[in-house]
C-alpha cells in the first residue's frame, strides 16, 4: 500500500477531479436550467431546451453524490465542519435542487401556460442557485471560516449565514454562476438550432465575459487585499490527523505563493482563460462539440486555480488559525484512504464509460419538429 502522505495527496487530487467532473457534467445541466426562461421564448422552444438535458440530468447527479460521499469518507473533519458551518447554505442548495426532478417530470404534464411557466422558473432556480452558493462557499474559504476545535476535536462554528454573503465571496459566486451558465450555453449551441441556438450563442458570449472579468478581479483582490494562510511549523505527512498539532500564520500574498513554488501551476489559470475563450471562438466557426470540451477545460482551469491556491489548506479557520483544516490533518485513516482508492480505480472508469455510452446513444440535435411529433414521450 502507498504511504500515508502519498495517499493524502492522491485524495486531494481525486476530490478535485470529482468536483471538476461535477462542474462539467451536472454543470451543463444547471447552465441549461439557468438559461431556460431566456433562450426559449415559446413553449415548444422551451421544451427543446429541456429535452437537451432531460434524459441525462439525473445520471449526472452521480458526480454530485460521489463528490459529497468522497468528502465524507476522505475528509471527515472537513465534512463535519463545513456542513455545520454552512448549514443554511447547504439547505438552500438542497431546496433549489428539489425543483429539478419535479420540474423535469411534471412541467409538461399539463397543457397550461401558467403551470408550465411556473415550472420553467423552478428549473431556473434549480440551475442558478447551486453554482452561486458553491462559488460563495469557495470565496469564504479564501477569507477563512470562523470555527475552532476543542481538546476533543469537536468543531464549533462561530459565524452566521449572512456573514457568508460578503463582497469577495459574492464575486466568487458570480464567477461560478457565470462559468456554469457559459457551459450550459455552449451545450445548447451544440444540441439546438435556429433561434434557440442563436440566443444560446449570445448568452455564451455574455457569460464568458462575466466569468473571465470576475475571475481576473478575484485574482487581483487575492493578490492585493486578502492575506493568505501558511503553516509555520514542521509538517509530517505520515502523522495521524490532528488539526491542532500545527502552527498557522497569515501572510500577505500567501495565496499566490504556490505559483512561485511550482511555476507550472500557472498553466491552470491560463487554461481557464484559454478554455472559455476557445469555447466562444469554436462556437462561432461551427465547432460546437470541440467548444463544449474547451469550456470543460476552462472550468477545470478555474476550479484547479482555486484548489492550487489554497493548497495545502482545505478549510482555513479565521477565528483560531491552528484549527485550519489541511490536506495533512483532516483525512481518514491510512487503511480507509487505501481501500477507497481501490474502489475509486474500479468505479470511476465505469461511470465514465456509462456516461460516454449514454451520450452517444442520445446524440444529435433536438428540434422543434421532433418535440411536436413526440409530444407525449418527450419532456
Amino acid at each position: 500500500m502507498l504511504d500515508y502522505a502519498t495517499l493524502k495527496i492522491i485524495w486531494w487530487g481525486l476530490v478535485g477531479v470529482l468536483l471538476v467532473g461535477f462542474a462539467i457534467m451536472d454543470g451543463h445541466d444547471m447552465g441549461v436550467g439557468t438559461l431556460l426562461p431566456f433562450v426559449g421564448k415559446t413553449d415548444v422552444e422551451r421544451r427543446v431546451v429541456i429535452n437537451t438535458v432531460g434524459p441525462h440530468w439525473d445520471g449526472n447527479q452521480v458526480w454530485f453524490i460521489t463528490g459529497g460521499g468522497a468528502i465524507f469518507a476522505a475528509w471527515p473533519f472537513v465534512y463535519a465542519t463545513a456542513f455545520s458551518g454552512f448549514y443554511w447554505a447547504m439547505l438552500a442548495v438542497l431546496w433549489a435542487l428539489f425543483f429539478r426532478p419535479v420540474g423535469f417530470d411534471y412541467r409538461s404534464k399539463l397543457d397550461n401556460p401558467t403551470w408550465r411557466t411556473a415550472w420553467d422558473w423552478g428549473l431556473f432556480v434549480g440551475g442558478f442557485v447551486p453554482p452561486l452558493i458553491f462559488g460563495v462557499a469557495f470565496g469564504n474559504l479564501f477569507l477563512g471560516v470562523p470555527f475552532h476545535f476543542d481538546s476533543h476535536l469537536v468543531s464549533f462554528y462561530e459565524g452566521s449565514f449572512w456573514a457568508l454573503l460578503n463582497p469577495f465571496a459574492l464575486l466568487c459566486g458570480v464567477v461560478s454562476s457565470a462559468m456554469i451558465t457559459a457551459h450550459g450555453a455552449i451545450y445548447l449551441v451544440h444540441r439546438t438550432e435556429d433561434a434557440v441556438q442563436a440566443r444560446a450563442a449570445r448568452a455564451l458570449n455574455i457569460s464568458v465575459l462575466v466569468a473571465l472579468l470576475g475571475f481576473s478581479a478575484a485574482g487581483v483582490w487575492l493578490a492585493l487585499g486578502i492575506d493568505g494562510y501558511v503553516i509555520s511549523s514542521a509538517v509530517n505527512g505520515n502523522a495521524l490527523p490532528d488539526p491542532l498539532a500545527k502552527t498557522v500564520v497569515r501572510e500577505t500574498g500567501a495565496w499566490l505563493a504556490n505559483y512561485q513554488r511550482w511555476p507550472l501551476a500557472m498553466l491552470l489559470p491560463l487554461l481557464g482563460y484559454a478554455g472559455l475563450i476557445g469555447a466562444v471562438l469554436l462556437a462561432r466557426v461551427g465547432r460546437s462539440f470541440a467548444g463544449f470540451w474547451a469550456s470543460a477545460l476552462g472550468l477545470a482551469g478555474i476550479i484547479g486555480t482555486a484548489g492550487i491556491s489554497l493548497f495545502p489548506f482545505i478549510m482555513p479557520s479565521s477565528s483560531h488559525l491552528a484549527s485550519s483544516l489541511t490536506v495533512w490533518d483532516s483525512t481518514s485513516s491510512h487503511m480507509t484512504l487505501g481501500l477507497m482508492l481501490a474502489v475509486a480505480l474500479v468505479f470511476v472508469p465505469i461511470i465514465l464509460l456509462y456516461t460516454r455510452w449514454a451520450y452517444a446513444v442520445m446524440a444529435g440535435k433536438v428540434t422543434a419538429a421532433y418535440v411536436r411529433e413526440n409530444s407525449h414521450s418527450t419532456y
